[in-house]
This record gives C-alpha cells, structure tokens and sequence, in this order.
C-alpha cells in the first residue's frame, strides 16, 4: 500500500511541475483547463474525486514524510474541499472556475509556474 501511495504522490509531484511547463510556456491553455472545471457533471465529479486521491495519499503517508504536518495539513485541507465542492451545485463551481480563470492574466500564471515547479519537486523529495 506504500508503494501505491508513493507512486500517487510522485504523480501528483509529477502533475505540478508539467502544469509548471505549461503556465510557462501556454499560459492561455491553463486557464482554459481551469475554466473547465464543474462545466459538465462528468467534469465536476471527476476532478472532485480524483483530487481525494493524493490526499488520502498524503495523509496516509504524513507520518514517513519528511513534511508530516504539511502532509496532514495539506492532504486534510484537499478532502474539506473536496467534500465542500461535492455540496455545491455544479454550475456555482463552473463559475468559480471561470471568474479564477479570467482573474489569471498569463502574466500572472508565468510569474507562478516556478511556484508549481517547486511545490512539484517538494511533493517529490518530502518522500526520500
């Protein structure tokens, strides 16, 4: 069951630093992505879902961590949400997605993609 976790959250290591890539080089593409999120059902649940999984990881894998508060913290904070977003009708997200989306200038996304890189290679190496 470790092995499985580890492999989620390098993965999810993995996620931050290609979305890095991409809020660098495509920042109009990113925000598109982001102003998908809740735009149909199959969207919605999906990505709600799928984002409990690193964090069950993360909270599975908090106390081996080399970040163990951080884990329980951040892995806790994604599941609230998760179950937060669950409750919300869907179209209340989508427009969340949206108005973030175009609050995001590509100037802005750029300015961030280091932030993802690190929180990426962070992600990564709090495992090793």
């Amino acid at each position: 069951m470790q092995i499985l976790a580890k492999t989620i959250i390098i993965s999810f290591g993995l996620l931050f630093i290609f979305s890095g890539f991409v809020m660098l080089i495509k920042p109009t593409l990113f925000r598109r992505w982001i102003a998908l999120a809740g735009s149909t059902n199959a969207i919605n649940y999906t990505e709600i879902t799928l984002r409990m999984v690193p964090a069950a990881a993360m909270i599975y894998l908090a106390a081996t961590s080399k970040y163990p508060i951080a884990f329980q913290v951040i892995g806790s904070f994604m599941i609230a949400t998760s179950l937060v977003l669950y409750c919300i009708p869907r179209q209340k997200h989508h427009e969340l997605s949206r108005n973030f989306a175009k609050t995001l200038k590509p100037i802005y996304l750029r300015l961030l993609a280091p932030l993802a890189f690190t929180l990426g290679i962070l992600l990564i190496d709090a495992l090793f």
